[in-house]
């Protein structure tokens, strides 16, 4: 057999990618970086009066375009006269509103669908609780009806909610509460949310109103933003002069606000590439007129006020990284769990080599710590993507509709429902694969936990959490999958073959594989598995083998099962028959 051979792409660092195939340019994104503000009284009340003036200004433009119907462009000159703006000022406002208001009408739907899935839920419950079931106690009835009373009350607040989304959204109109519904209604239970009296809520409603401040930057001003610019300082940190509004601006105080020693511990090479792109071009206009422009990066910078003081966000463009990352070497997949992350690398034939779990158990952790936590876990993923030069294969996940079903649900699973972050996990991992020069592929999420468990779980010995990441490795890299049959057996219900699936207890589930319509997609069988798996495990639970030691594996499973005989190895058995001539196709992946 002849075979062919191109020469490796390098990176820039010199390790290979795929064969033959260069690296490609992703598409270029924005990142936002941030660092505390060292400022003195005279400076803190310099931005306290910023943010209450834009503060005022948002709400009054949005206050006057919704109830009047008038487009914010058309107000732009009334408002930098009433209200002592510049035009640049005025439309980070009007920019920031849109933003806040297309958010709302964009979410609209998703709400009226969780809040139809949260009603239906209500009195799906309310219906089980109105039937009393047979020799029912006193004290049972007493608690039903207890429960029956205040789940009624959920249902009429939830259908009256409902309505009155559908009503906006049909009407097009749009509610923002400026300083969040939470601290609103914090108000009738002043003493509940901590405050003294109704002066102190209204002091820290205003506060909450006028906290924070953008500053709109554009790539042909100096420094990428002359509303505040911004400049390196010898020691490596960056000092910002702030414009301020000119209702703002007194003799004493003048025009600008200076900004010293901030540093950000992440971003910094950005910002200073960013700042140094910067460049004055000439050109000639269609008048035949010399005229000169500028050309960088824009630099858009937003002031947020906390407990502890003043934040300042930048958003950068970050230019596009070449991509090192390629199927054709295999896959890493990472399935997404409450407690911890899976993560299984295969071969560029779909053959397990590793698998590792990722401790990420985030409870009792307050925000910062979950979000440190998940940005740690995330970086291991993607420095083994890095390392071997795979793309990362995770699910297209959407908890949503699940999470709108926790009524009355188990108190476990509410609380697994609530705690999971999905969406911080993906943009956390894009943003470091992106980084990385990693691409990330996201693959349908169906049936892959099932998938794991039948095929691979007891035949690879893993866990089912390590065997479905296994699956949605192999599904990124297009490969079907078809249930596996452990054994077959004698009995006429069996004919299709049994099934086993490890259980909690470190044993076994079996049961018959469902036999398949080959006129119907494969995912039809997968159906028709995970029902029968989902009944096995009740019984396996309701028959109390659950908290029982592990019966012996019968004969049949341990010829097909890697469980509680040998350790996990790399597998490799299919590497040999696809090399050619015994050729290497990678350099670092041998034959």
């Amino acid at each position: 057999m002849s075979s062919i051979t191109t020469p490796h792409a390098c990176t820039a660092d010199g390790r290979t990618t795929a064969c033959g195939v260069a690296p490609r340019l992703s598409e270029g994104k924005t990142f936002t970086y941030q660092s505390r503000v060292p400022v003195d009284a005279g400076t803190a009340a310099a931005l306290d009066a910023y943010a209450e003036l834009f503060g005022r200004v948002e709400r009054t433009l949005f206050a006057q375009s919704t109830a009047q119907g008038v487009k914010p462009e058309k107000l732009k000159n009334e408002y930098l006269k009433r209200f002592g703006i510049t035009a640049r000022q005025f439309n980070a406002v009007r920019i920031g509103l849109d933003g806040k208001t297309d958010s709302v009408k964009e979410r609209s739907t998703g709400l009226i669908d969780e809040a139809k899935t949260r009603l239906k839920k209500a009195q799906a419950t309310l219906k089980k609780l109105s039937t009393a079931p047979k020799s029912e106690t006193p004290e049972a009835r007493v608690k039903r009806l207890g429960k029956l009373h205040q789940k009624t009350r959920r249902a009429v607040t939830l259908a009256a909610r409902l309505e009155g989304m559908q009503a906006d959204h049909k009407a097009g109109k749009v509610r923002i509460a400026f300083g969040s519904r939470r601290l609103f209604r914090a108000q009738f239970d002043l003493s509940g949310n901590g405050f003294a009296d109704h002066a102190a809520w209204r002091d820290a409603w205003h506060r909450a109103r006028s906290a924070q401040f953008s500053v709109l930057g554009s790539k042909d001003e100096t420094g990428g933003c002359q509303g505040c610019v911004a400049t390196l300082a010898d020691d490596g940190t960056v000092l910002l002069r702030l414009r301020m509004p000119d209702a703002l601006v007194t003799a004493e105080s003048g025009k600008y606000v200076e900004l010293h020693d901030i540093r950000f511990a992440y971003g910094m090479d950005q910002i200073r590439a960013a700042l140094a792109c910067g460049r004055v071009v000439e050109r000639v206009s269609a008048t035949g007129k010399q005229t000169k422009t500028r050309e960088g990066k824009a630099l858009t910078w937003r002031f947020v006020r906390d407990g502890k003081g003043w934040r300042v966000f930048v958003s950068v463009s970050v230019d596009p990284v070449p991509t090192i990352s390629t199927a054709q070497a295999g896959a890493v997949g990472a399935d997404f769990n409450a407690d911890h992350l899976a993560v299984a690398e295969t071969d560029r034939h779909g053959n397990l080599i590793a698998h590792q779990r990722i401790d990420l158990d985030t409870r009792g952790m307050n925000a910062d710590q979950r979000r440190a936590a998940m940005g740690d876990a995330v970086k291991q993923v993607v420095e083994r993507a890095r390392a071997s030069s795979k793309p990362i294969v995770i699910e297209r996940l959407d908890f949503r509709e699940k999470k709108a079903r926790l009524e009355g649900a188990d108190p476990a699973r509410a609380r697994m429902l609530s705690a999971l972050a999905y969406r911080d996990f993906d943009s956390m991992l894009r943003a470091a694969a992106f980084r990385a020069g990693i691409d990330v592929i996201a693959v349908n999420p169906a049936y892959t936990s099932v998938i794991g468990a039948v095929n691979h779980a007891a035949r690879l010995g893993i866990s089912v959490h390590a065997a479905a990441a296994f699956a949605i490795a192999r599904r990124g890299l297009g490969l079907k999958e078809r249930p596996f049959a452990a054994y077959r057996s004698t009995a006429p219900d069996c004919q299709h073959g049994i099934v086993a699936v490890p259980a909690r207890n470190g044993g076994h589930v079996t049961f018959a594989l469902p036999a398949r319509n080959r006129a119907k997609h494969v995912w039809t069988q997968w159906a028709a598995v995970r029902s029968s798996q989902s009944a096995a495990h009740a019984g396996h639970f309701r028959s109390g083998a659950a908290k029982a030691a592990p019966a012996p594996l019968s004969q049949a499973i341990q010829a097909v099962s890697a469980t509680r005989k040998t350790k996990v190895r790399s597998l490799g058995a299919n590497r040999q028959q696809h090399c050619s001539a015994g050729v290497p196709v990678f350099d670092d992946v041998p034959c």
